[in-house]
């Protein structure tokens, strides 16, 4: 692989760093699960890139392959990542610190996310993130009033979920 599309991925990766981290804190419960779970995405990221042709803004495609990727280790319940083991050239990416100890109101909305399933959590993730519904779609591969109808449902189940 050129050292060119190593360095174009690296600067991709570093600026859409915190999609990673969001997805990652929706997903998981502890600090080494966000971290197993980071790296695991940041592999699958780096061995589809080859393949990534831009037709799609590259925020777009790693959502899409980090939310697959966190459905897939996430969706029989599993509490660990089994990693894959990188033996190429090391890059050091500066991670942007990311703080553990939010207010109480976010604490709350991740309980209430947590209690959603799997696609709904990425359609939420996505909505929160000011993803117009288009965009929402075709990451999940959904239809866009599909997608409306979804997130309508869902502010209802997470409006109960908050306000019993």
């Amino acid at each position: 692989m050129s050292e060119n599309l190593e360095h174009s991925f690296v600067k991709q990766l570093t600026d859409n760093q915190n999609i990673i981290h969001k997805i990652c804190r929706l997903y998981t419960d502890c600090e080494d699960a966000h971290k197993d779970l980071f790296q695991e995405i940041t592999i699958q990221l780096w061995k589809a890139f080859p393949k990534f042709r831009g037709d799609s803004k590259f925020s777009t495609w790693a959502y899409r392959v980090a939310l697959n990727t966190a459905i897939t280790l996430y969706r029989k319940n599993k509490r660990t990542v089994a990693t894959v083991e990188y033996e190429g050239r090391q890059h050091f990416i500066k991670e942007v610190d990311y703080n553990y100890e939010e207010e109480e109101q976010i604490k709350l909305m991740y309980k209430a996310v947590y209690q959603l399933n799997d696609i709904e959590k990425a359609l939420v993730f996505m909505y929160l993130e000011d993803k117009d519904y288009r965009e929402i779609a075709e990451t999940l591969g959904i239809s866009e009033v599909n997608a409306r109808v979804k997130m309508n449902r869902i502010k209802g189940k997470l409006k109960k979920i908050l306000n019993p």
